[in-house]
């Protein structure tokens, strides 16, 4: 997360100079579009099966990717908006947490699609860039992949489930002109516990990432 957080700093004192003379936002209805990294944080996953007692892992990921897009209207203090975003995390380790063994060169992900609902507030000022915070609710898809370890140890099956989830985070927006502007963004996004039935087995987990993200927002 240093090096994402890093990045985002450098695309933003770069892009300042070049819109130092950029009229500030104004209100009114937008729409965009955003590009980023998540970095799913660690989980805890419990496995029940028919074939003895529940197995607890601690799941770790790899970052993957983070797109989506927004709609809303900005009213100058606050902007209101629906977001639908896809977040991914490809699983990198799985560990037994109560025996130790650890499942390495896994192949399997867990996928996010939200649909969120968004308040933001706007600290604007004098200059183009105004800072902004806020978060939100809604749903999310979370879909686990068929999942294998140590080259075919199946560890958990293909199942979906949907989940209460929310974020909250903030960001800088550089106005390019009254119309066009940059979103240089960071989000926390978590989702309630969802469960994951097959014929086999269930598996239970909760999602949560770091999000970072540049975007490009057009006012209408």
């Amino acid at each position: 997360m240093k090096k994402i957080t890093i990045a985002i700093a450098a695309i933003a004192l770069c892009a300042i100079p070049a819109v130092s003379g950029a009229t500030p936002p104004r209100p009114g209805a937008y729409v965009s579009g955003f590009l980023g990294v998540s970095a799913p944080l660690n989980t805890d996953a419990t496995t029940y099966d028919n074939l003895g007692p529940p197995i607890n892992d601690r799941v770790e990921f790899d970052p993957s990717i983070n797109v989506g897009g927004t709609g809303g209207y900005d009213f100058g203090l606050i902007r209101l908006e629906g977001e639908i975003s896809y977040k991914q995390g490809d699983i990198k380790t799985v560990t037994d947490r109560d025996t130790g063994v650890r499942f390495g060169n896994v192949d399997g992900d867990l996928g996010a699609l939200a649909v969120m609902a968004n308040a933001f507030f706007d600290l604007h000022n004098a200059t183009p860039v105004t800072p902004y915070w806020g978060g939100g609710i809604g749903f999310a898809v979370l879909k686990l992949s068929d999942t294998f370890g140590n080259g075919g140890t199946p560890l958990y099956a293909e199942s979906d489930d949907t989940v209460f989830a929310y974020q909250a985070g903030g960001g800088v927006e550089i106005a390019i002109n009254r119309q066009f502007s940059l979103d240089l963004g960071y989000r926390y996004f978590g989702t309630s516990k969802a469960t994951f039935n097959s014929t086999f087995q269930t598996t239970t987990l909760r999602y949560e990432s770091h999000n970072g993200m540049v975007g490009f927002r057009v006012k209408f």
